[in-house]
């Protein structure tokens, strides 16, 4: 009678501070069913200290504070056949040598996206009622303003720069209201725009028309600061302006010039570039910018779902079932 086939052995690398969060016991418990955890967590660093741990490890698990998977620490890890990693982005761990090995590796972006675009879809809301514009009149005029001439959440436009996967989220959750979605994405076709319930359009018509746009887009070379005071100067009276990307996206000394000069603009600005900005930045002090530290994404117990994914993806990794998160090299570059 054949033996049945040992369970992989597996290493949970990843900072300590996140890593209850993102790995709760119950996910430990169901990890612990389908491997071998090779020793307890560590983190990059003690990695570093002594890679020669991964000389017998199968299966890499890994969140914020992952290693940088290149030559080096390949080296010591012939045997790895998967890495599972709980938080949104790849790029910075991902090198050619990780690549050319062909190994899969699994993002739990899609869970991240949860929490992501649900705090898209409230300031999306709070946008096209222009509370936040209103509330700045009413604190300063000591006034309620008579019938107020706002868009509301009917037969208005909402704009996505972006059609990841929290820009996708963010268009099935306003597919539920009476609002027209349209997006900029130079990679998504018209198709995957109207199975997302958005219709494409040219950047300069987004900012144009839409009375609220939300920012989805990843950061690369032609990405980087394209957002400055043209399409900025172009948005209709009162609008919103949403990032919860990444700062960089946003030429910020341009956003903050064309702010001044249009109190009637509202920027929601989860993301900065640097973050925090410099302590002198006209971001802490302009009255038409909600400035907040990335509460958009995951924290606390929504990091839960980052690791249930995990554990999701690795029981169809030990099953030899097709993965449903695992990254194609092919779009790496493209991600967030």
């Amino acid at each position: 009678m054949n033996e049945p086939a040992p369970a992989p052995a597996a290493l949970l690398v990843m900072e300590e501070e996140r890593r209850a969060d993102v790995y709760p016991p119950e996910v430990l418990t169901g990890i612990d069913r389908l491997v071998r955890l090779q020793g307890p967590p560590l983190t990059r660093q003690e990695l570093a200290e002594r890679p020669e741990v991964l000389g017998g490890v199968d299966i890499l698990l890994t969140g914020w504070g992952a290693p940088v998977l290149d030559t080096a620490l390949l080296s010591h890890a012939p045997r790895l056949r998967a890495v599972f990693v709980a938080a949104g982005s790849v790029r910075h761990l991902t090198t050619p040598a990780f690549w050319a090995r062909g190994i899969p590796i699994v993002s739990a972006a899609a869970a991240n996206a949860v929490p992501v675009a649900e705090f898209t879809l409230a300031h999306v809301l709070l946008g096209l009622k222009q509370t936040h514009r209103i509330a700045r009149e009413v604190a300063s005029s000591h006034r309620f303003p008579r019938d107020p001439d706002v868009p509301g959440a009917y037969r208005s436009r909402v704009g996505l720069l972006g059609l990841g996967h929290i820009g996708r989220l963010v268009a099935a959750h306003l597919a539920r209201f009476d609002v027209e979605v349209l997006a900029t994405d130079p990679v998504a076709s018209p198709d995957t725009a109207r199975q997302a319930g958005a219709r494409l359009v040219p950047v300069e018509e987004l900012f144009a028309t839409c009375h609220v746009v939300s920012l989805h887009a990843p950061l690369l070379p032609e990405t980087r600061g394209t957002i400055g005071a043209r399409l900025l100067n172009a948005m209709a009276p009162g609008a919103t302006l949403i990032n919860t990307a990444r700062g960089a996206l946003i030429d910020e000394p341009a956003a903050a010039r064309v702010l001044h000069a249009r109190p009637d603009l509202t920027a929601v600005l989860d993301v900065t570039h640097p973050e925090p900005p410099a302590h002198d930045s006209p971001l802490f002090t302009l009255p038409n910018v909600i400035l907040t530290p990335h509460l958009g994404g995951a924290l606390g117990a929504e990091r839960h779902r980052l690791g249930q994914l995990v554990l999701d993806e690795l029981a169809r990794f030990t099953r030899a079932e097709p993965l449903r998160h695992a990254i194609d090299p092919a779009h790496a570059a493209s991600l967030a």
